[in-house]
């Protein structure tokens, strides 16, 4: 694709921005759209969907209904213009996509992994499966403008380097974002894997449209996502929503992986039930669990399906879980006043005690008003929320005021990584 250089700043800039966006999410179609939900005039608008059309952003499609005079052309944005690759890493999965500039994934992969291999043997994996989704796309459209990737664990978003991350050893400092930039000479965006599971949810599924809203994902990690007057909030250096490191009074004396004592993550989160149960098989506590450790270790699906035969040890540590996770997220509740309260992970795929511990806990912690309205769902399993959110978090930084300014001039962010600190 050849585009012509367009030069923005300042006020030039903002309605370029403005205008892109409405085409690209798809609220304005035509110009006198553009007009009536921008509040700009219509030679600008003119001018500027001649810029971005001569950018290669916008086309012209078909005639749209005429309310009186001459049908006005509809515009849309040129999804088809690059690509972009995103993965999703999680404990103990992975997955991988490869979408359009509008964030909709065309083709992935999901596949166990494991986290603790490290940062050269997992993302090796990942390069692997990004050059074979690659292969999927006709040669002459294969321009990546991008790359996402999300990890269980704290990441600097500035830099794109994860923050001593208690379940991901080795990958402390490391430069994500340097070595997929080094490799497809692309623009690269790390993030927390709960803050694009919710990104995802906000764009496109269960928290779409709520202005005010929470991702919490129950794993082999705790943590939450914020979404905040319709904005996702990070925090000064990208760690909030870190729950699953706050301390709870009933693990005052287990030890988490983080080096403390106390955590949450310690008592609720997957391999913590995993252990208590099989603590249980050797103490005699569960005849059911005893039966299977004499045979192999334990799974959390291994739990699932004893709470669901009634074995009263593992509904209990369930229960617990959600329970301890309720009451954290009632202070998360009391402190933010979401208005929507997603439940994700492997913990809560388990069964309903967990949620419906989960909800006692919040209702009974607090207060009425900010219960009122407040609804505590399920995140469906295998929705891809995470490679969604990645994908939306690509490309709304690509088309970002500061970013779009340091590529556009150029025709497109090919060949251009250092766009992303812009």
């Amino acid at each position: 694709m050849v585009n012509r250089p367009v030069t923005t700043s300042g006020d030039h800039l903002e309605s370029l921005v403005a205008v892109l966006d409405l085409i690209r999410h798809g609220d304005a179609r035509t110009r006198p759209e553009l007009g009536r939900l921008s509040g700009l005039g219509r030679m600008v608008i003119t001018q500027r969907v001649a810029e971005l059309t001569a950018a290669g952003l916008v086309r012209e499609g078909q005639f749209g209904r005429s309310t009186g005079g001459r049908a006005p052309r509809e515009l849309e944005f040129h999804r088809k213009a690059g690509l972009v690759l995103v993965a999703q890493l999680g404990a103990t999965g992975a997955g991988m996509a490869v979408g359009d500039l509008t964030g909709r994934l065309l083709h992935h992969v999901e596949e166990p992994g494991d986290i603790a291999a490290g940062p050269e043997t997992v993302l090796a994996r990942v390069e692997e499966v990004f050059d074979e989704l690659l292969t999927r796309e006709p040669e002459d459209q294969r321009e990546i403008w991008g790359i996402g990737i999300g990890v269980p664990g704290p990441v600097e978003f500035a830099s794109g380097r994860p923050v001593a991350p208690p379940i991901m050893p080795g990958w402390d400092g490391y430069s994500v974002r340097d070595r997929l930039a080094k490799r497809y000479n692309a623009p690269v965006w790390a993030d927390n894997e709960v803050n694009l599971m919710l990104l995802g949810e906000y764009r496109g599924g269960l928290a779409r449209g709520v202005a005010d809203a929470v991702f919490i994902k129950i794993g082999t990690g705790i943590g939450a996502g914020l979404i905040s007057a319709g904005r996702l909030h990070r925090g000064a250096q990208g760690c909030a929503g870190d729950v699953g490191h706050v301390a709870t009074a009933e693990a005052e004396d287990v030890l988490c992986r983080c080096g403390n004592r106390g955590c949450l993550e310690a008592v609720a989160g997957s391999a913590a039930i995993v252990r208590d149960a099989t603590a249980a098989a050797a103490e005699g506590r569960s005849e059911h669990f005893a039966a299977i450790t004499a045979q192999r270790p334990l799974t959390r699906q291994d739990v699932a399906r004893a709470a669901e035969a009634g074995d009263p040890v593992a509904h209990e540590l369930l229960a617990r879980s959600g329970r301890l996770v309720g009451g954290i997220l009632a202070t998360v509740v009391n402190l933010f006043n979401p208005e929507l309260v997603v439940v994700g992970g492997g913990v809560p795929a388990l069964g309903d005690v967990v949620l419906a511990n989960i909800r006692q806990a919040v209702y009974t912690r607090s207060p009425p008003l900010a219960t009122r309205d407040l609804r505590i769902v399920r995140s469906p399993p295998h929705n891809r929320a995470g490679l969604n959110g990645a994908a939306y978090m690509v490309v709304d930084e690509l088309f970002s005021r500061d970013v779009l300014q340091a590529w556009l001039p150029a025709g497109s962010p090919v060949g251009q990584p250092t766009v992303v600190g812009a």
